[in-house]
């Protein structure tokens, strides 16, 4: 597989796995049921998953590959913890 392929489908799995976890974050809709639904276990679950590709991937990613990890992981991080600090709130 060549390397443009390879990266590619890299970003298409993290941003995959980005949008399911927003999704379950209750920060957007659902495609399937239009609606927003919310799962923090699920989010955590999948933010887990994206640690543990990026330990598992440390020194064999690009340096675009490593930083769009990086910062979707930051961004998936705060909007747990926003969403995390409201269900204590409620």
């Amino acid at each position: 597989m060549d390397n443009d392929k390879s990266t590619m489908l890299f970003f298409g799995l993290v941003y995959s796995m980005q949008m399911t976890a927003m999704q379950h974050l209750g920060k957007i809709k659902n495609p399937a049921t239009d609606k927003v639904e919310r799962s923090l276990p699920d989010a955590e679950a999948i933010i887990d998953m994206l640690e543990m590709l990026s330990t598992k991937t440390k020194g064999n990613l690009s340096e675009e590959e490593s930083n769009l990890l990086a910062h979707i992981l930051k961004d998936l991080h705060l909007n747990y913890v926003d969403e995390f600090s409201k269900e204590k709130i409620e």
